[in-house]
C-alpha cells in the first residue's frame, strides 16, 4: 500500500478498508507514514467524514496500537466510566465510590487537565499524599481489594491517540466526530473493561455544543463499543452551567465528599446518581432502574459509599482522614466574594469563561508545562434561574496569587447575564443511548 493512495481515497469521499486504515495508523506510529501525510489524510477525514465500519476500524486500529490492561486476574464486573468533559464535572468521585460499593469493579485511568480546572488526576493529587503512578500490578490488586482504583493513562497505551490528538490540535481537525469518537472510545477499550457508561455533555461549556452533535457523538460511540463487543451506555447530559458549584482541585474533592456525606443536594449528585444506576444496569447486578436507584441511595445514605473513596485513598497512599476532616485539603490563602453589578434573574452563564476565569487564578493549566495550585479555585454562590440582588454574591474567589484576581472577577463577570423574567429551566439529562 501507498499512504498518498490512501489519502487520494479519502479525499474523493470513498470508503477506506480495515487494511488501509490500519497501514494508516501502524505507519504513523512507527514513522514510515510522516506527519503532513498524517494531516493531509486527517484533513480529509474531517471533510469528507467515516461510516460506522471505517470508525470501528480506526478506534480498534487505534487501541491495538500499542499495549492493553490486562483486566483478567478481577473477579466481577469490571467497569469504566468516562465523560467528555466540562466545567465543574466531577462525577468520577460520585460515581465510582457508589458503583464500587454495589459489587461492580471500577478499573479507571484518567488524564490530566488542559484549561479551566485540572483533570481528575490533578483533582486526586490535591489529596496529599495520593498517588496515580501505580504500575498495573497494583492497579489490579487495588481494584480487586476495595472495587476501584484511578490511575495515570500509561504512556504505551493507545500511542497512535497520543501522536495523532498532537497533530489535530495543531491542523484543526479536532471537531470531526469519527475522530473525537475513535479517541475516546481507543483508549476506553484498551482498559479492557466489560462495560462502558459515556457521560456526553452538550451546551455552551462542553465540547459539543449542540445537542443534535452530541447525540450523535454519543450514537457513533456506543456503536462502537458495542461492535467491539462490550456492554456500552451513553447519558446526554447539560453542561449550560458548571455541574458542581465547586471549580478548582481540592475545591471539587471538598464537594465531593460533602455530598457523599449528604450534607448537599445539588445537580452533580443527580447525574452522578444517573451514571451510577446505568453502570448497575448494563453490569447485570440490577435489572431495573427503580432497583438499581434503591440499591444506590443505600450505599450512599449509609456511608458506605464514602467507605470505598477512603479505601481507594488510603490504597494509593493518600491520607484517608480527609473525608473526616476537610481541612486537611489544601486551602487558599484567602476568600474573596465576587458581587453582582446588577439585578435580576440569571439568564446565561457562559461556562467556558467561568472555567476560565479559575483558570487564570492558577486552577488549571493553559500549557502542558504550567503548574496548577490545588487550592484555588472558584465556589458559585449563584445558578441559572436564580434571583440576584445588585451587591449580593455571586462567587467565592479561593486565591493565592492575586497578579491575575482583577482580569479573572471581569472574565467571569461577564459570563453572567441577568433578566426580569426567570429563564426554562434546562433538563440536566436529554436522553439515554443504549443502541
Amino acid at each position: 500500500m501507498v499512504i498518498t493512495d490512501i489519502i487520494e481515497k479519502k479525499k474523493n469521499g470513498l470508503k477506506l478498508t480495515k487494511e488501509e486504515i490500519e497501514f494508516f495508523i501502524n505507519g504513523y506510529v512507527d514513522g514510515s507514514v510522516a506527519d503532513y501525510q498524517a494531516s493531509a489524510l486527517l484533513m480529509a477525514i474531517c471533510i469528507r467524514g467515516m461510516d460506522r465500519d471505517e470508525t470501528v476500524d480506526l478506534t480498534l486500529a487505534m487501541r491495538d496500537s500499542g499495549d492493553k490492561v490486562d483486566l483478567s486476574a478481577i473477579d466481577g464486573i469490571r467497569v469504566d466510566k468516562h465523560s467528555t468533559g466540562g466545567v465543574g464535572d466531577d462525577t468520577s468521585f460520585l460515581v465510582a465510590p457508589l458503583v464500587a460499593a454495589c459489587g461492580c469493579k471500577v478499573a479507571k485511568m484518567s488524564g490530566r487537565g488542559l484549561g479551566f480546572t485540572g483533570g481528575t488526576l490533578d483533582k486526586l493529587e490535591s489529596i496529599p499524599g495520593f498517588s496515580v503512578n501505580l504500575d498495573q500490578n497494583a492497579f489490579v490488586d487495588t481494584v480487586s481489594k476495595f472495587g476501584l482504583s484511578i490511575i495515570g493513562q500509561s504512556k504505551d497505551i493507545v500511542p497512535a491517540d497520543k501522536k495523532l490528538y498532537a497533530l489535530r490540535d495543531v491542523t484543526a481537525t479536532v471537531e470531526s466526530l469519527p475522530l473525537i469518537a475513535s479517541s475516546i472510545m481507543s483508549k476506553k477499550l484498551a482498559m479492557g473493561c466489560d462495560a462502558i457508561v459515556l457521560d456526553v455533555k452538550t451546551g455552551n461549556g462542553a465540547l459539543m455544543k449542540n445537542l443534535k452533535d452530541s447525540i450523535k457523538l454519543a450514537d457513533i460511540m456506543v456503536g462502537i463499543g458495542r461492535m467491539a463487543g462490550v456492554k456500552t451506555s451513553a447519558v446526554v447530559t447539560d453542561m449550560n452551567q458548571p455541574l458542581g458549584n465547586c471549580i478548582g482541585n481540592s475545591l471539587a474533592v471538598k464537594e465531593s465528599i460533602e455530598i457523599l456525606r449528604d450534607n448537599i443536594e445539588c445537580d452533580i449528585k443527580t447525574v452522578s446518581m444517573t451514571l451510577a444506576a446505568k453502570i448497575l444496569l448494563l453490569s447485570g447486578i440490577c435489572d431495573n432502574n427503580s432497583e438499581a436507584m434503591e440499591m444506590l441511595e443505600d450505599k450512599f445514605y449509609s456511608g458506605k459509599a464514602l467507605v470505598k473513596l477512603a479505601q481507594m485513598i488510603e490504597a494509593q497512599g493518600g491520607n484517608a482522614d480527609i473525608v473526616d476532616d476537610l481541612s486537611l485539603l489544601p486551602q487558599a490563602a484567602e476568600v474573596i466574594d465576587v458581587r453582582a453589578d446588577d439585578e435580576g434573574y440569571i439568564s446565561e452563564i457562559r461556562t467556558s469563561e467561568v472555567g476560565m476565569a479559575a483558570c487564570m487564578l492558577g486552577a488549571g493549566r493553559m500549557k502542558k508545562e504550567d503548574t496548577i495550585d490545588p487550592s484555588v479555585g472558584i465556589v458559585l454562590k449563584k445558578r441559572l434561574g436564580d434571583f440576584v440582588k445588585k451587591g449580593e454574591v455571586l462567587a467565592e474567589f479561593h486565591v493565592n496569587d492575586k497578579k491575575n484576581l482583577e482580569d479573572a472577577e471581569k472574565r467571569f463577570k461577564a459570563a453572567y447575564s441577568v433578566s426580569e423574567q426567570q429563564p426554562d429551566e434546562l433538563p440536566l439529562i436529554y436522553t439515554i443511548i443504549d443502541e
